[in-house]
């Protein structure tokens, strides 16, 4: 690798106060909240089920005014196919999560630790598989032939596991302490999912100071986590910069998660500029509590060469403009890098289809500061980029660059995560579909920067194949990133929450890539690696979330309408309007 810049863009969001802040207040804030770590550790499971039954109920009549706001500010339709979209990832998402923690502090409650749904198995090296979806038959119904895994580190015995799960109820006073979330300015529910994993997996009460993209949020948030800030384990506060660094050196902040970029970390941690950056080469952090952080990544898209029909492609075809679209292309977990073999007959085939889905797609506003200039840098570098779709102001267009060289490792699509529209496609050589597996893997683990996700996908004949098939396996046991995807978008193993949410564990301060620690979680469990979910290689009906499904409003509204309170009866509704996508 000869690239000095890796990572992702410098931070635009995280800036400058606007209106300044008052120490006082934020330190009366935080004593105020510290004040109830002890209260918090020794609240029983029962009542904490009670607390989160709460916040669905609440978040579910903040819903409508929070979706209106988050659509405004992204400049969605809120009736539309993309307000059905910002209805699930920024609030049913939220919703499934506390869903899960309720049944599983329940379980705690009721049997000493939360039941895994599925078996424990073991990868072809040892290490313990826990399957942890689908958590109920509700979830076989709505998510046919889906499961998700949760893989554990090496070494790790079955008895192991399970003494080890849930370790702030076996020991909450060993686990008590203030932890400061500093949000995130993409995600509607990740600043809300943090502060559930922070308070009902590891046992921290919480200060969560919003990113100043999402100051809009408060208000909504506030009226969903009111039961949470009433019992005094969680206040929400606004700021920027001056505000984060004065509450990540509060002597009463045990330790602060961030979501956000590696430069974001590099500057909480080592500090900024010439002074941070020398501090980051001799491991001289500024600040030394614990930060766990949830970073971003150049997720690669693995398409495993096959005989795919003409629906094979323009299925995956929608499967991966999606990824791309979803919430205008502002996610860590978007993918940037689809890795194609060079001998693959339909290669050209799939790109074209790709550009084709990407140019009717309606392009989105792009919100998040700085997008402009992040995708004029790339195609800066690739200036026959292909720029897709119908740009009308204050939007960008979906950019797909293709042919990057691959011989070329430290060009930018390659090692620096673009927070915009914008996604490109590399071949690689290989003698055969098999070996063009393992050199994918070679070139995501090795070349592609960050360990975030990554999404493997396979025909059903080339998964069959005596010499392709244990190929495609090995990959997904030895992929280094934390989220997999195996016919089915990484972003998955963020949705079903009983899966573990972060990067590939490993690495040191001074080089986070994609960060530290995990979220969703719901199992509870300890020495975790990564997460697999597995999917058909084409559904039927059409999943609500692709880009191009016809009835996502509608759907969506069922379905967190489900998420909130599941029932036999909202099945039949829900399925018929699944059905018309």
């Amino acid at each position: 690798m000869t690239s000095t810049i890796r990572g992702a863009a410098a931070p635009t969001s995280q800036g400058a106060d606007r209106k300044g802040f008052d120490a006082e207040e934020l330190d009366a804030v935080v004593a105020r909240v510290a004040a109830q770590a002890d209260r918090w550790a020794t609240t029983t499971p029962a009542a904490r089920v009670a607390l989160l039954a709460q916040v669905i109920a609440d978040t579910m009549d903040a819903a409508p005014a929070w979706l209106d706001a988050a659509c405004a500010a992204k400049g969605l339709d809120p009736a539309g196919a993309d307000g059905g979209e910002e209805l699930f990832s920024g609030i049913g998402t939220f919703v499934r999560m506390a869903k899960a923690l309720k049944n599983t502090i329940g379980q705690i409650e009721t049997a000493g630790r939360p039941q895994f749904p599925g078996p424990v198995l073991e990868s072809a090296d040892g290490r313990l598989v826990v399957q942890v979806f689908p958590a109920d038959t509700y979830d076989k119904i709505l998510y046919a032939k889906t499961t998700g895994e949760v893989w554990i580190e090496p070494g790790i015995t079955r008895a192991e596991l399970e003494a080890d799960q849930a370790p702030a109820y076996r020991d909450p006073q060993a686990h008590k302490g203030l932890s400061l979330i500093l949000g995130a300015g993409n995600v509607a529910s990740l600043g809300p999912r943090d502060v559930l994993s922070k308070l009902f997996v590891e046992g921290k009460v919480v200060v969560l100071k919003a990113n100043p993209v999402n100051d809009y949020l408060v208000p909504h948030w506030e009226r969903a986590l009111g039961a949470l800030i009433e019992a005094g384990v969680l206040a929400i506060v606004e700021g920027g910069a001056e505000a984060g660094k004065h509450l990540c050196d509060h002597p009463s902040v045990d330790e602060v998660h961030v979501t956000g970029s590696d430069k974001t970390h590099d500057v909480i941690v080592f500090g900024a500029g010439e002074e941070g950056l020398r501090r980051k080469a001799a491991n001289e952090p500024l600040l030394t509590k614990p930060v766990s952080c949830e970073l971003g990544s150049v997720s690669p898209v693995i398409i495993v060469p096959g005989e795919w029909s003409d629906k094979d492609l323009a299925y995956q075809a929608e499967h991966v403009a999606t990824m791309l679209a979803n919430n205008a292309g502002f996610n860590c977990l978007t993918p940037r890098v689809i890795i194609t073999w060079d001998a693959w007959p339909q290669r050209s085939a799939f790109i074209a289809a790709v550009s084709d889905v990407l140019g009717t797609i309606p392009t989105r506003n792009a919100y998040y500061p700085g997008a402009a200039q992040r995708q004029a840098s790339f195609i800066a570098a690739h200036p026959s980029a292909l720029e897709l779709g119908v740009v009308s102001e204050g939007s960008l267009p979906w950019t797909f660059i293709t042919d990057v060289d691959s011989s070329t490792t430290d060009d930018v699509c390659f090692n620096v995560e673009a927070f915009c529209s914008l996604m490109a496609e590399t071949a690689l050589a290989a003698d055969s579909p098999a070996a063009f597996v393992d050199a994918a893997v070679a070139f995501a683990n090795d070349v592609v920067w960050g360990t975030l996700s990554a999404t493997v996908i396979a025909h059903p004949t080339s998964l069959a194949d005596a010499e392709v098939g244990p190929r495609i396996e090995a990959a997904i046991a030895d992929l280094r990133f934390g989220g997999i995807g195996l016919n089915l978008w990484h972003a998955m193993v963020f949705a079903f929450s009983t899966t573990t949410w972060g990067a590939y564990p490993g690495h040191p301060i001074t080089d986070i890539q994609s960060g530290s620690g995990v979220v969703g979680n719901a199992y509870m469990l300890t020495h975790t690696q990564k997460s697999v979910v597995r999917g058909p290689f084409r559904s039927s009906p059409k999943p609500a979330w692709f880009a191009t499904a016809r009835n996502t409003r509608k759907t969506m509204a069922k379905l967190v309408a489900f998420e909130a309170a599941p029932s036999a009866a909202k099945l039949p509704s829900l399925l018929m309007a699944a059905f018309r996508n």
